[in-house]
């Protein structure tokens, strides 16, 4: 009897038979490009500003401390607890949390692959997957676990459902994963939205409106349960008011913060609809296909809530990556094959195009080579220093590296230094039930009042943002009357009040 077959990924070497990739095949190769490409940044201190922030308020939870009662960010609580798992089972490790957040985005690329050879051919699906990978992890700060990764995740896996499974089960799962992506970010209620109006305006256009009222209800009752266990734990202790200030108005007038403007996310938007009208004008997108409309709507939904905010930072578009790089897939499959002789041309830019990732890897090499440990960073060197040298860690403010703070097993001075710049929005002071009513008073209380004994910054940077005229004026002059730079860590200002 003739052995089965089993999937193989290489008929012969230098091509792929796409025809016998399975799911399992794919799903190695994803980890293996996310693993290559994230793998030097295990080891940094941080990577963006918003992680180090979302792995205090994690600890503080493992501490016994709900979000937003010792601790304070602009997040709904599933980033958090994201977080706090991650260190409640692995302790303290930049490793587990840069793993687990690599095969999260492998995960969302192969549901991101599962979703288009259902749409394309196994071969356009497989290389839109690998990309998913790639846009996820390079340029600025994607290297780092982000709250984008974690609520696209969910997402893509409850459009899959909708895609593919009819039961009404699977909507209420679906239900279940929107909600978790919306209590991780927020502006997920808007493709949301608009992916079901698009399903109840099929409902209508194929007339099974009882059907799709059906389904849209028991997504939308999952949702909502969802929703409501996140605040369940603030109801028991007496404090749903400070859960729906954080979670819902706080966002709203963050928003409406005098740094954000509608006109600044026009680019990514004309762009963006530039290049689906192209297609769709060309042929090059069928118009007509269900699925491709079904994505359209999430797309439209992800750039409606970019305008919302006023603000498009650039982990802002992990959200899109799923969604766009699909049909983008299908159009240029479209197009003529690449010419042989500028085939090593492609080979190479691919290869070339991790260039940060190589840069890190010689980084972490070099900095074995100096310092006996592959991890690094200021965020690391600091306390390092701080402890070699007995300096005081109970009473501290970090204004820049404040990963620092997780290092040290201490807390931030008050509640609004969780994130260092949230000092200065004081908008969002009245939503986290902050006493000081202005940014400036704020501050004035930490240096006056609390009086941290050791403050670090960093060199050749304002301490706030440097449209921030008054606070700077403030810390700068009194750093210079009660505080002494005691030493500099690479970038990293080491101040030691006076006595």
């Amino acid at each position: 009897m003739p052995k089965k077959e089993k999937p193989i990924v290489l008929k012969k070497i230098g091509s792929i038979n796409y025809q016998k990739l399975d799911w399992k095949t794919v799903l190695f190769v994803l980890c293996m490009v996310a693993l290559f490409i994230r793998f030097p940044f295990f080891f940094r201190d941080y990577i963006d500003r918003d992680e180090s922030t979302f792995i205090i308020m994690g600890q503080s939870w493992v501490d016994g401390h709900l979000p937003y009662t010792q601790l304070w960010d602009l997040k709904p609580p599933i980033v958090f607890l994201f977080f706090a798992l991650i260190i409640k089972v692995f302790g303290k490790s930049f490793i587990a949390i840069r793993l687990i957040g690599s095969l999260l985005v492998a995960l969302t690329a192969l549901f991101t692959y599962l979703i288009a050879k259902q749409m394309t051919s196994k071969k356009v699906a497989f290389w839109t997957a690998l990309f998913c990978v790639v846009f996820q992890s390079m340029f600025g700060s994607l290297q780092g676990v982000m709250s984008e990764h974690i609520c696209t995740f969910f997402f893509t896996v409850g459009v899959f459902l909708i895609f593919h499974k009819k039961h009404w089960g699977w909507y209420l799962t679906a239900g279940i994963l929107f909600g978790l992506s919306v209590m991780t970010k927020l502006n997920m209620v808007y493709p949301l939205l608009t992916l079901s109006l698009y399903l109840l305006w099929e409902g209508f256009r194929t007339k099974q409106v009882w059907h799709s009222f059906k389904n849209l209800t028991l997504m939308g009752i999952a949702t909502i349960l969802v929703i409501a266990l996140n605040v369940l734990p603030y109801y028991l202790e007496g404090i749903p008011l400070l859960c729906w200030q954080s979670i819902i108005e706080a966002p709203m007038a963050y928003s409406s913060g005098k740094f954000h403007s509608p006109l600044k996310t026009l680019p990514y938007i004309l762009v963006i609809f530039g290049l689906f009208a192209a297609g769709f004008y060309t042929k090059a997108i069928d118009r007509n296909s269900r699925d491709l409309q079904l994505l359209t709507a999430v797309v439209i939904g992800i750039l409606l809530s970019y305008v919302q905010s006023g603000k498009v930072n650039g982990h802002y578009l992990i959200q899109l990556y799923p969604f766009v790089l699909i049909p983008f897939g299908m159009a240029l499959s479209k197009l003529r094959p690449i010419p042989e002789k500028f085939r090593i041309v492609v080979i190479v830019l691919l290869v070339l195009l991790p260039m940060e990732t190589y840069l890190e890897f010689a980084n972490i090499i070099r900095n074995k080579q100096e310092k006996g440990t592959f991890f690094n960073g200021e965020g690391i060197d600091v306390p390092r220093y701080i402890v070699d040298h007995g300096l005081e860690t109970k009473n501290i403010f970090f204004t820049e590296y404040h990963i620092g703070y997780w290092v040290l097993d201490e807390s931030p001075p008050t509640k609004a230094a969780t994130h260092p710049s949230n000092i200065t929005r004081e908008e969002l002071f009245p939503y986290m039930q902050n006493p000081r009513k202005t940014g400036l008073e704020e501050l004035k209380y930490i240096m006056e009042v609390i009086q941290p004994k050791t403050l670090v910054a960093r060199k050749g940077k304002k301490i706030f943002d440097k449209k921030l005229v008054e606070y700077n004026t403030y810390i700068d002059s009194y750093l210079e009357q009660h505080y002494t730079l005691v030493a500099t860590v690479d970038r990293g200002l080491i101040y030691q009040r006076l006595k």
